[in-house]
């Protein structure tokens, strides 16, 4: 069951927007690779305003997740893309429904 969840918020640097939003489809081949990271979204929250939200079955599946690849290259690139460094928030989930998957 998945009781566990990152979100992590995204402030694009001025004109850096569309590399935020290329960067972050490009994680989504990194998530699937992931085993312990069943749920994995990159968001648009506004113009420069980006997200990401995870979910995992495991608190260690969670913590993996923070030391992991797409972790790790959050960080690289922050510098150059980011105006402040990610905001990363630890998330309890309540209840889920995922009718399907969307590719």
């Amino acid at each position: 069951m998945i009781k566990f969840a990152l979100f992590a918020r995204l402030e694009a640097k001025p004109g850096k927007e569309a590399e935020v939003q290329q960067f972050l489809e490009a994680g989504l081949a990194m998530a699937r690779d992931e085993a312990t990271t069943p749920i994995w979204f990159a968001l648009q929250l506004s113009p420069t305003t980006f997200g990401v939200f995870d979910a995992f079955e495991t608190e260690a599946g969670r913590q993996a997740h923070l030391v992991g690849p797409i972790a790790q290259a959050l960080m690289a690139k922050a510098p150059e893309l980011f105006a402040k460094p990610p905001a990363i928030e630890q998330i309890d989930v309540l209840g889920l429904k995922n009718a399907a998957a969307v590719a």
